[in-house]
């Protein structure tokens, strides 16, 4: 009887054990198809974690928005139904303006001023999401933003009356401004939306074109590189502190190169994307100089409202990304 009392707690210790090392699986919400480059970063990124700890954390990607809308990830990883999640940075805006910096129009329209854009701004939204039992992971910037349209579109004139595709405050803001008519619409949405008509026009990047197969439903892809926006990978921070030290180090130390791999990968989008933009028959055109001057303009008005709107802590990140 000695032996199976001792033989009993032998196994519940072995037991357990067992339960201590048993891996964990993150679901993560994010909100584009799983041919985007961002998502595919995420799915290597992924990878990374698992085989740093030897498969103790697993992050199980749900792409496309299957899990979460969009406008909802941010909340389920605040919340904690989710502990970790994929979302565009500028959703955020109506939180603080300050998350919305890397949208406005023609302020950092190259990869070069978007890194620095995302130096000056970093220390600010970590705080910010912070408050929001957040943190940061990485962040990626998607290719500069061009327009599509069913038509040529030589000035700002031409975009009267649009129906014109959003799905922030500050492209809403844009449309308003241009004289088009905001309509509220995710990337998944997008074919069935132009072709029903219930959008004519949007700003996006060759990748999110190309993924939507965009030749299918419209017609010029103008190069105005307006800005380029950011996707941002957050974690819940309560669910990250109950991860182990060797655990935590190895979430950050792949995020670490995601963050710099999904750079190169953004690069890399923009003219390969575009290149298939045009084999497929979308006519790439470069903007007009009237255009241009256009759309600068009402660059200009947003950030002037922009300014009021982020405060003192706006104006310290500008200073600090002109400098």
């Amino acid at each position: 009887m000695f032996v199976s009392r001792y033989l009993g707690g032998a196994v519940a210790a072995l037991a357990g054990l067992a339960v201590q090392v048993q891996a964990e699986t993150w679901d993560m919400p994010t909100p584009y198809p799983d041919a985007t480059f961002h998502t595919v970063n995420i799915n290597e990124f992924a990878k990374d974690v698992s085989a740093a700890t030897d498969g103790n954390l697993e992050i199980k990607v749900h792409s496309a928005g299957s899990l979460f809308k969009h406008p909802e990830i941010s909340k389920a990883v605040r919340s904690g139904q989710v502990p970790i999640g994929e979302f565009f940075l500028s959703l955020l805006a109506n939180d603080n303006a300050v998350f919305g910096a890397d949208s406005m129009p023609f302020l950092a329209t190259n990869y070069e001023d978007a890194e620095r854009l995302w130096a000056a701004q970093k220390d600010v939204i970590d705080g910010l999401l912070d408050e929001q039992g957040l943190m940061a992971l990485y962040a990626v910037a998607w290719p500069p933003q061009g327009l599509y349209t069913t038509k040529e579109i030589a000035s700002v004139d031409d975009l009267a009356g649009l129906k014109f595709r959003t799905y922030n405050a500050t492209l809403e803001e844009f449309a308003n401004l241009s004289g088009a008519a905001p309509t509220q619409v995710e990337v998944p949405d997008i074919p069935q939306a132009f072709s029903t008509g219930r959008v004519e026009a949007m700003i996006t990047s060759p990748s999110t074109g190309v993924n939507s197969k965009a030749w299918d439903f419209l017609s010029h892809y103008t190069n105005i590189q307006a800005w380029l926006p950011k996707n941002i990978v957050v974690v819940n921070k309560r669910s990250f502190r109950r991860l182990d030290d060797a655990t935590q180090t190895a979430v950050l130390d792949a995020a670490a190169a995601a963050e710099a791999r999904g750079w190169d990968m953004s690069r890399a989008e923009t003219e390969a994307q575009t290149a298939v933009l045009a084999e497929n028959g979308i006519t790439v055109v470069e903007p007009s100089d009237e255009l241009m001057t256009g759309l600068r303009e009402i660059g200009a008005q947003m950030l002037e409202s922009w300014k009021t709107d982020a405060g003192e802590t706006g104006e310290a990140l500008l200073n600090a990304y002109q400098q």
